[in-house]
């Protein structure tokens, strides 16, 4: 049995839909509130900040998927997601269950540094030192050999269905509601967007291959990096029509922090929107040369489609 923890977000419903394609037709889905991806899914209600409810959840599992994701909220993170990562890698310990871990790039230097699964943490904000935090308390139990486990890391998302990201947000939510597009702090810079379904079919290969465990991987992005100004005239392009956007200086977070918690949120992730955004995914690459990666372009246009 394959068993996703965090079960009702993007990734871990193509993750689902994925791992029933190729791999298995036993799994289990975790969250507070789960629903079924595919007819053969089992459900299993729990709250991973409870030990024991994350042991039954993880038992009998021969690998199991940490996507769980969490609200844009400072305290929720730093309150929640040590623990959980605690709860979740204390049950693979104690079934000898492999862990798939789901991890972001909040933790790496905001500056044009390329960057690759050999780059140092250089966290900016609470939100990161939180993610360092549990990244690195699973990086010590893999060097310790205590579990077998491997991490899954993607750049910002963007993406079909409900797929929530800053991208989706400011730019394909904007076109469905018919208001302008909006640009964070520069429409100049490289950005690496990594498309949700190929994170998940990246991820369930990654966690169905048995020598890519106790490392690290980064998952197959477009390297044809595109700024924002020229996404949004591919957009435009693919849509047949021409799209105005606005680009949101900082001072306008720094002034609507004061007043709007969203806007406050968002602040340490401001200066990744200042440089290039160069993720390098080669590794994955060299390693699954026959891995599609999807285009730019083609995701635009199945998000069209979807519109």
């Amino acid at each position: 049995m394959q068993t996703i923890l965090g079960a009702n977000g993007q990734i871990a419903i193509e993750l689902a839909k994925e791992l029933k394609k190729k791999y298995t037709s036993d799994i289990r889905l975790v969250s507070r509130n789960p629903k079924k991806v595919n007819d053969t899914d089992t459900l299993f209600s729990a709250n991973l900040l409870d030990k024991q409810k994350t042991e039954e959840a993880v038992k009998g599992s021969e690998i199991a998927y940490l996507t769980v994701g969490l609200p844009m909220n400072t305290k929720m993170w730093v309150d929640q997601f040590p623990t959980m990562m605690r709860n979740v890698i204390d049950a693979c310990k104690k079934y000898h269950t492999k862990l798939v871990f789901f991890d972001n790039t909040y933790m790496y230097a905001q500056n044009d540094t390329a960057l690759t699964e050999e780059s140092g943490f250089a966290t900016v904000g609470e939100k990161g030192k939180v993610r360092e935090e549990i990244t690195t308390m699973l990086l010590d139990e893999m060097a310790a050999n205590n579990l077998e486990a491997v991490i899954c890391r993607a750049p910002e998302f963007y993406g079909p269905d409900k797929t929530q990201s800053i991208t989706n947000a400011i730019i394909f939510d904007h076109i469905k509601q018919g208001k302008k597009l909006k640009v964070f702090i520069s429409d100049a810079t490289l950005r690496t967007l990594i498309w949700t379904p190929d994170a998940s079919k990246a991820m369930a290969l990654i966690g169905n291959t048995p020598d890519t465990y106790n490392q690290t991987w980064h998952l197959p992005c477009d390297d044809s990096r595109l700024t924002y100004k020229q996404f949004i005239a591919l957009i435009s392009d693919v849509y047949g029509k021409s799209f105005t956007y606005a680009v949101v200086p900082k001072i306008a977070f720094t002034i609507g922090g004061i007043f709007k918690t969203q806007m406050k949120e968002l602040q340490e992730l401001l200066p990744r929107y200042n440089s290039d955004n160069i993720f390098v995914s080669t590794k994955f690459k060299n390693r699954f040369p026959d891995f599609s990666v999807t285009t730019y372009q083609e995701g635009i246009e199945q998000i069209k489609n979807e519109q």
